[in-house]
């Protein structure tokens, strides 16, 4: 996928400015957010079990190496070929020899947001193979050659009239008559399209959302059904997911899948979780005849050392950016690579470098939403903090920066001037803002308030009221 995170403010910027994604964002509040929390509310043993999900997480990250390597030897005893990869390269090339021995030239996959990671797309085709994605989502996105938007719901910032026009540009061999204005018109144009493609496919490839390490297996959920006939109608299946997905047993990995499904699209399961362990048996009805797993690094090693740790819990569920106000206003593509939100703007400076990536930390508001959500209770403002110290530390890149930043450090190392500006600023502010009670612009946050009001101070500061309150004066 080609990285665009350097170019932040001019991709948060447009998409701002765009009226089609600000509707189709528009119904994210109305959607998997209101789902999540009645299927929550359901729950009152909910608060039990991220407490519960928390823990076998951070046990299983704390002794990965043995889990993972149960995870091989028992795959391997089922059946399944296990390969290594430290980077995305070699990963790309493990995968490609697997097609490549199969002498594949189509490849049916389902989501998989791993595979973005690692551009195994271009890739593929690049080496001459055909590849067709089978969620509804992906094959969408995958046609207008653009890059997932959202972890779990890769086309969230298209309308229907967007996939419409879309279909019938694609599909240019059906009826240009036929009727496509509902969601079910359209599932069912892509589902009689892709059947073809499930029935005539040399390989599939999946991601795994777990990787449980006492039965070999990998386990997906979906709900449409893709990931079901993805692993079992080609006579090959590759599966590839981060060291991370592994779960030592299937009892823990039922607990995490309770809070996934919840927390994900407010289901209580999703319609399809599908677990997969090796390649079809002598007296199996169907399957593939051969099951290849690639395990990936990619930076998550460095990332148990990095203080990055916590980040690694992450069960791609999506809620934190269902529920971060950034993102809502401006979607995934902004992000600029794989992974959006308060969850990508911890992750791409671990995968990636906080150089090219210092923007994304500082995309929050610090309201602590994602956190409150996350079903992992992994402190994502606080990783955000840590990268922005980071990226301080690094110095600011631009003189404007740096003078800014000089500013207020002499300012804020220094109480007694610092108070005194800050009354004096407090001060004048109130002083312009008492009509209204508000401010619609001021000279230097003309991109705040933009979109937003800023409350008017009241008069007097935090300090000096605390002051007041110490000594027994009446507010």
């Amino acid at each position: 996928m080609k990285l665009d995170t350097a170019h932040f403010p001019a991709n948060a910027a447009a998409a701002l400015a765009n009226p089609r994604l600000q509707s189709a964002l528009a119904k994210l509040p109305g959607g998997l957010v209101a789902q999540r929390r009645a299927a929550v509310a359901a729950v009152p043993e909910f608060e039990a079990l991220r407490e519960e999900a928390r823990a076998i997480r951070d046990a299983t990250l704390s002794d990965l190496a043995n889990h993972l390597e149960a995870f091989e030897a028992k795959a391997t005893a089922m059946g399944s070929h296990v390969h290594w990869a430290v980077d995305a390269a070699e990963a790309r090339l493990k995968i490609s020899d697997v097609c490549r021995s199969a002498n594949a030239r189509l490849v049916i996959k389902g989501k998989s947001m791993v595979t973005e990671e690692i551009g195994l797309n271009a890739h593929l085709e690049g080496n001459g193979i055909d590849v067709v994605e089978s969620d509804l989502g992906e094959y969408i996105i995958q046609k207008r050659g653009e890059a997932p938007s959202h972890i779990i719901a890769p086309a969230i910032h298209l309308t229907e009239a967007d996939v419409e026009a879309d279909f019938r540009s694609y599909h240019t061999h059906l009826n240009p008559d036929r009727t496509l204005g509902t969601p079910e018109s359209l599932v069912a144009e892509a589902r009689a399209v892709l059947r073809q493609k499930f029935l005539t496919a040399d390989v599939g490839i999946t991601g795994a959302n777990f990787l449980i390490s006492e039965t070999g297996s990998s386990i997906i959920v979906t709900n449409e059904g893709n990931g079901d006939l993805t692993q079992i109608l080609p006579r090959v299946h590759i599966v590839v997911a981060t060291i991370d997905k592994v779960v030592p047993t299937l009892d823990q990995a039922i607990t995490l899948l309770r809070v996934l499904a919840r927390s994900a699209t407010g289901q209580d399961m999703t319609a399809y979780t599908t677990i997969a362990t090796g390649p079809r048996r002598a007296d199996d009805l169907d399957g593939p005849s051969e099951c290849h797993i690639v395990l990936i690094d990619n930076g998550r090693t460095e990332m148990l050392s990095s203080g990055m740790r916590e980040a690694l819990r992450c069960i791609r569920c999506g809620a934190c950016m269902n529920h971060c106000p950034v993102y809502n206003a401006i979607g995934g593509h902004a992000y600029g690579w794989v992974y959006p939100g308060p969850i990508g703007a911890v992750l791409t400076p671990a995968l990636l470098g906080i150089t090219e990536t210092s923007h994304l930390p500082n995309a929050s508001t610090f309201c602590g939403s994602c956190e409150t959500v996350c079903p992992v209770k992994i402190p994502l403002v606080s990783l955000m903090r840590s990268w922005r110290d980071r990226a301080h530390d690094q110095g600011p890149r631009t003189r404007t920066a740096r003078l800014w930043s000089g500013t207020w450090a002499y300012a804020a190392t220094r109480p007694a001037l610092y108070h005194l500006l800050a009354r004096f600023g407090i001060a004048i502010a109130s002083a312009f803002g008492r009509r209204k009670g508000h401010f619609r612009t001021l000279p230097f946050p003309r991109g705040w308030l933009k979109h937003r009001d800023l409350p008017a101070p009241q008069g007097r500061t935090f300090q000096q009221l605390w002051k007041e309150t110490e000594r027994g004066v009446p507010r």
